[in-house]
């Protein structure tokens, strides 16, 4: 979502010594690296330093390069904030990211690929801009009257969002109400229905090459924000609506952000209708480098799925400080974030300039949403962090234009200098994509915690019918020796390094927050 959260993670660090291997890629739906992009910050194609869907067509040479398969892209309906949540119109494109043609033109040109684009929607809320607020406001007769949750029979007083709030403040100063959506009133849920519908097979032709291929669902509740106003919404709304979207296209994939953020989402995979939902709690997991909390983590999130259903497994997205502040930009750390991201299970997501070390976390500028705007700075494409395409629209005009400075020029952190660097954390993510593209175990193989004697060696296992692949990580900062429950001829994968076999164990050394990976012949 997009509203400041408390997230404190310490993080202790490591680092991986890679090896490269040779296979076939593996084409398994399962293979799918999803690319996360905050679109206003990723490139501009018309010199207005706003990221848009014109620059983003422009980049796809970029993406396959770096080998994502999908792109999934924050809300691009028109909205007064500049994350475009709280929307005036889910009708219309920002004018800001293009028109529908340009839309269009970018379903198309990925599907022509062999690419997937899944559409952010929060529908649960508008502003007091939309044409629903605007006429039904004081008029209960209005057609518009039971789109939105009211707290009187006179509709004087719109209902509350999320933390009971009523509105808020813009990075630019501009301020505006919001309210709830009555989801569970007829006129919505046949709203809803029509403007999902619409986005899976725009022309209506049913053949969907200009349709999304999945929805992420921004702040998915069962109850929308535990007021007891909207109970239900799993079996009133969303499994009804859900239903109906996969009678159109049975492909269609759906994908909830959960809204309790220290849950595992098993009641969403398990009764809210959904394919996906995104790993926040291994997240967190992941950047606390505690081996007790990575094997609780694990074990709930990857072992014990309901079958059929996947978790999108992230180590930063639009709403939490980039990993690489986490990790103080320790570039062996960031590659041993990147192999856990792309490793250990689910589907990867990676967050536009992530695979550069971007860094940036959450600002202390009060009651206004410039907060993230530190997690959602311009990609940095060329060393000097200027030049055609920066979508610098933060740094344009108003109070908040010289705070925000993550960007630097000449530091390392751009895709012109690191792709000049094959030791550069941008190589290092293309060849663990590759990694993980070429070995069946890592894309649709089953996950497994793997036993050893260390408090200081997290190991696990990926198994498919035909590989079996043992990864052991060092979470001490000082050479350390495992004795793993594991049996086999170990062929290295990453690392280097040559485990002794001896009576169904495998004791390998590793180096200070060293990595292996080997697959057991």
């Amino acid at each position: 979502m997009k509203l400041n959260r408390l997230f404190i993670m310490g993080c202790l660090s490591f680092g991986l010594i890679f090896s490269a291997v040779s296979a076939k890629p593996n084409e398994a739906n399962n293979a799918e690296i999803i690319y996360h992009i905050f679109q206003r910050s990723f490139y501009d194609s018309n010199g207005d330093y706003h990221g848009d869907l014109n620059g983003i067509r422009q980049k796809l040479d970029y993406l396959q390069e770096l080998g994502v398969t999908a792109v999934l892209l924050t809300p691009l309906y028109e909205s007064v904030f500049y994350h475009n949540y709280f929307a005036i119109d889910f009708e219309k494109i920002d004018p800001k990211y293009g028109t529908l043609a340009d839309y269009l033109k970018l379903i198309k040109e990925l599907h022509r690929r062999g690419m997937k684009f899944y559409m952010d929607m929060e529908t649960q809320y508008v502003t007091e801009d939309s044409r629903w607020w605007k006429d039904a406001f004081g008029n209960p007769k209005s057609p518009y009257s039971d789109y939105i949750l009211w707290d009187d029979k006179d509709n004087q007083k719109p209902s509350t969002i999320v933390y009971n709030l009523t509105g808020l403040k813009g990075y630019d100063g501009i301020t505006r109400k919001i309210t709830t959506a009555n989801l569970n009133s007829e006129a919505s849920k046949a709203y809803n229905l029509k403007l999902f519908s619409y986005w899976i097979d725009p022309n209506g032709d049913g053949k969907f090459d200009d349709g999304v291929d999945g929805f992420r669902l921004d702040h998915m509740m069962d109850d929308l924000d535990n007021k007891g106003r909207l109970p239900h919404l799993f079996d009133t709304f969303w499994n009804p609506m859900l239903t109906k979207l996969r009678a159109i296209n049975p492909k269609i994939k759906i994908v909830a952000e959960q809204a309790n953020w220290f849950s595992l989402g098993t009641e969403y995979l398990e009764r809210g209708g959904v394919n996906q939902v995104f790993g926040l709690r291994l997240c967190f997991a992941i950047r606390s480098f505690d081996k007790k909390l990575l094997v609780a983590n694990a074990d709930s999130t990857l072992a014990m799925l309901p079958p059929g259903k996947q978790q999108i497994i992230f180590i930063e997205n639009h709403d939490v400080p980039r990993f690489s502040y986490a990790v103080k930009g320790d570039l062996a750390k960031l590659k041993v974030g990147c192999a856990f991201n792309l490793l250990m299970g689910g589907i990867p997501a990676i967050y536009y300039g992530q695979e550069l070390g971007m860094t940036g976390t959450s600002a202390n500028f009060g009651a206004t949403d410039a907060n993230e705007i530190p997690d959602r700075e311009a990609f940095e494409w060329y060393k000097s962090d200027t030049g055609k395409g920066m979508a610098l629209w933060y740094k344009q005009t108003g109070p908040w234009k010289d705070q925000f400075n993550n960007d630097k020029p000449d530091d390392g952190v751009s895709l012109e200098e690191e792709k000049l660097d094959p030791n550069s954390l941008w190589h290092y993510y293309k060849q663990m994509i590759a990694i993980r593209k070429a070995n069946p175990a890592f894309v649709d193989g089953s996950y497994k915690t793997i036993g050893n004697d260390n408090d200081h060696v997290f190991t696990f296992m990926r198994k498919d019918a035909g590989q079996t692949v043992l990864m052991a990580i060092n979470l001490a900062d000082k050479e350390t020796e495992a004795v793993i429950d594991a049996n086999g001829n170990p062929v290295n994968i990453i690392g280097g390094l040559k485990p002794v076999v001896k009576g169904g164990k495998l004791t390998v050394n590793l180096p200070a927050f060293g990595i292996g990976a080997w697959e057991l012949k």
